[in-house]
């Protein structure tokens, strides 16, 4: 990782922009040389089980960004039957990330747009996903973060990705 002088942005070695900065649990850049959140290693597959752990440990520590990343790498890895699921799932993270933030209307549109991806799956999902479940805890929390207007605690309000979670 280099920084470009001229423009004082992070780059890869094959010059992509690339933000080096530290980030807080909920993902936002803070200062260069500041204590941040350790970040999610990019481009890691994992079992459809091995997902729904690490994103469920990071959503109740109130990092829905982070759980958005584990999320993402499942969208891009997953079978392509199962990619809008995890998108979806990756969406309603990015939601509540926006919601705690106090972007309300962000938060509330990516929530509901997470929540129809997910609902459009069918049968039953991996790994003892409770789809309905998340479906159920998106819109809802879209409809207070709506209605409400203010930023909520992301752990608090981190939904249950499975039954037995």
């Amino acid at each position: 990782m280099s920084t470009d002088r001229s423009t004082g942005r992070d780059r890869d070695d094959e010059g992509r922009a690339r933000n080096a900065r530290p980030r807080d649990g909920l993902g936002r850049p803070l200062p260069y040389g500041s204590p941040g959140v350790a970040r999610q290693p990019e481009g890691v597959v994992r079992t459809a089980g091995e997902t729904v752990a690490e994103a469920q440990a990071l959503l109740d520590a109130g990092q829905p960004f982070h759980a958005h990343e584990v999320f993402e790498d499942a969208w891009k890895s997953a079978p392509r039957e199962q990619r809008e699921l995890w998108r979806g799932l990756a969406q309603a993270a990015v939601g509540l990330t926006h919601a705690a933030r106090g972007n309300a209307t962000g938060g509330a549109r990516l929530l509901r747009r997470g929540a129809d991806a997910v609902d459009a799956w069918p049968g039953d999902a991996p790994a003892g996903l409770d789809a309905p479940g998340v479906v159920a805890w998106a819109r809802s929390l879209a409809d207070r973060v709506a209605r409400e207007g203010r930023p909520v605690d992301a752990a608090a309000c981190a939904p249950r990705l499975a039954g037995d979670a």
